[in-house]
């Protein structure tokens, strides 16, 4: 799934103990169409034992949440992580947004090292990150106003030049989030919404610094189904209208197929299949891939699906087995599947899969 990095990841490698300073992450400008160029990325947990056993433990354990995967967002997609709860598509998401540190690769945003950037270009970059966290119940100070709350990101980042200013700017974002009239939800309370107007504002808090990039956590997860589709489609006007780049992180990929531009599926902490949306729906290339398309419900009663049903738990995380680590649960392994990790494989285009069976003939 790893694409050749660009010439200007190369030169950021060269530099990489140099600081990032504010001035040049608000001059970067975005390389190759590529907003962030992923690259071997690892996060490691370590696991805490208790005390007895750590006096005899000769190793330190860790979760390997996030076990060395690549791949780029592009300006202005939404780029779908799917995969199982545990498989790393939240650390992932975190990581890109240094709400998590990573244990190893590097993360390019314009062809800057995020790990490099100093404090200062650190609160620079959080002006163009945000987040949209899974809860909106939990997520939201419930004594706060939706006011306080949507206007919070613009008082940290002192972005308001004046309470008029500020104002504006949240009534323009809770009207963009859909909640209008705007005016008439500023002094109401959390505990006064429902599950999907509370959402409408944490996406407001998100958009109100007009970000580049939102990363949402499972956004509609909690959500009524009837509910669900206003948020997906508001999230697709914020792309198109605003030109925001969205990391939608997702266990469904029903909901994936419908809103994302490309999908990369996750599972114990790698990535075993990306590309186009349509072309890895209608084109799986992965066992894991295959599984999860055919449980996805067929609008057409009359249509008929095989479905394929994992048998077995997904592997702890700090134990993965060896070769391919979906192989317990494949309903396709080989034996050389239980002895040799599999490498990418061009699909075509920008369809990756890893299987070692599609090196078959």
């Amino acid at each position: 799934m790893a694409q050749a990095p660009t010439s200007t990841v190369a030169v950021q490698k060269g530099k990489s103990r140099e600081s990032v300073d504010p001035e040049a992450l608000r001059t970067a400008t975005v390389t190759d169409g590529n907003l962030f160029q992923v690259r071997d990325l690892e996060v490691f947990f370590p696991v805490r034992e208790g005390f007895f056993k750590a006096m005899v433990q000769t190793q330190k354990k860790y979760v390997r949440a996030v076990d060395g995967i690549s791949f780029d967002v592009k300006q202005g997609e939404i780029l779908a992580l799917v995969g199982e709860s545990g498989c790393g598509k939240t650390t992932t998401g975190r990581t890109m947004l240094r709400l998590e540190e990573a244990t190893g690769g590097q993360i390019y945003y314009k062809g800057l090292p995020l790990r490099n950037f100093s404090q200062r270009a650190l609160r620079e970059y959080r002006k163009k990150a945000q987040i949209i966290f899974q809860d909106p119940y939990n997520s939201i100070n419930p004594k706060q106003t939706i006011f306080d709350i949507v206007a919070e990101p613009l008082e940290v980042s002192k972005l308001a030049h004046s309470q008029y200013d500020k104002e504006e700017r949240v009534v323009k974002a809770i009207a963009e989030a859909g909640l209008r009239p705007a005016r008439d939800y500023l002094y109401r309370y959390p505990h006064e919404l429902s599950g999907g107007q509370r959402q409408r504002v944490c996406i407001a808090g998100a958009t109100v610094l007009e970000p580049d990039v939102i990363v949402a956590d499972e956004p509609v997860a909690s959500l009524d189904v009837s509910i669900r589709n206003d948020i997906l489609k508001l999230m697709v006007e914020h792309k198109e209208k605003l030109g925001v780049t969205y990391i939608f992180i997702t266990h469904d990929l029903s909901l994936a197929w419908v809103i994302s531009d490309r999908i990369a599926v996750m599972y114990l902490g790698r990535i075993i299949e990306i590309g186009q949306t349509e072309e890895v729906v209608s084109n799986p290339q992965h066992p894991y891939t295959k599984a999860l398309i055919s449980v996805i419900p067929v609008p057409d009663p009359e249509g008929k699906r095989e479905h394929t049903i994992l048998t077995g738990e997904t592997p702890n995380a700090v134990d993965i087995p060896p070769g391919c680590r979906f192989h317990p649960r494949c309903p396709e392994a080989i034996d050389v599947c239980k002895e040799m990790a599999p490498e990418d494989v061009h699909i075509r285009d920008d369809h990756y899969a890893a299987c070692l069976r599609l090196n078959e003939g």
